[in-house]
């Protein structure tokens, strides 16, 4: 059990809080989806177990992968099984596309963006987020981390326009996640013995740190960025 999982299981508005990253996500996706007319084709490109489908339930949501990521995910109900730097659809098929902390785990993140970018269609949209301070995970397929100028060049190189790149929170939302972070070496077989008193310690600056955040007026140090782009010819 994970510190996340135990997270989900609190009122939301305190989840809210202590996953700020995941609801940031999540925030941006239902604004993204409100702009995506009903019956438009949307790739989700590293749908994993597609679980971003029910924000484009009136259009024709389209999931892809290559499915290697987790091994103990459910990857049957995806729309291709496929490498995303060559997807198996027609230049300009999709209206939109998302690309949701995925691109960490392609070897050639700046051909995958390319592909994406061919998939759009004239004025297409494209909402991407990638990690910039994260642990390794779904090892070993995880290959990079991203600042916000690396994802703004990479996207312009796929030629892309009209680009916005979002930090998600500062300096002690990052300090508060990985101080939840530590709560994972307490879990399994006798360790639990220790997993009340280390919450106990980290648990009040965790939940207090995010309210400091406004003095980080730079966001250099993030847990990633959110950004969105456009095919614009």
């Amino acid at each position: 059990m994970s510190y996340s999982s135990i997270a989900d299981r609190l009122p939301g508005f305190l989840r809210r809080h202590i996953l700020h990253f995941e609801a940031s996500i999540e925030d941006a996706l239902a604004e993204f989806a409100r702009g995506v007319g009903a019956g438009d084709r949307v790739l989700d490109a590293g749908a994993g177990e597609g679980r971003h489908s029910k924000y484009f339930s009136a259009a024709r949501y389209c999931g892809v992968d290559l499915a290697v990521g987790d091994a103990g995910w459910n990857y049957g109900g995806l729309d291709a099984i496929a490498d995303l730097e060559a997807l198996p659809f027609r230049d300009g098929a999709f209206a939109a596309c998302i690309n949701i902390v995925t691109l960490e785990h392609v070897r050639r993140p700046q051909r995958v963006l390319r592909e994406l970018a061919l998939a759009l269609r004239p004025g297409g949209r494209l909402l991407l987020v990638v990690p910039h301070e994260w642990e390794v995970h779904q090892a070993p397929h995880d290959y990079f981390r991203y600042t916000r100028h690396g994802v703004a060049y990479l996207l312009e190189q796929a030629g892309l326009e009209k680009i916005e790149v979002r930090p998600v929170g500062g300096y002690f939302r990052l300090l508060a996640r990985r101080l939840l972070n530590g709560l994972q070496f307490f879990t399994g077989g006798a360790r639990w013995i220790g997993f009340l008193p280390a919450a106990l310690l980290v648990a009040p600056p965790a939940l207090v740190l995010p309210f400091l955040d406004f003095l980080d007026r730079d966001r250099n140090f993030t847990l990633g960025y959110i950004c969105t782009a456009e095919k614009t010819k």
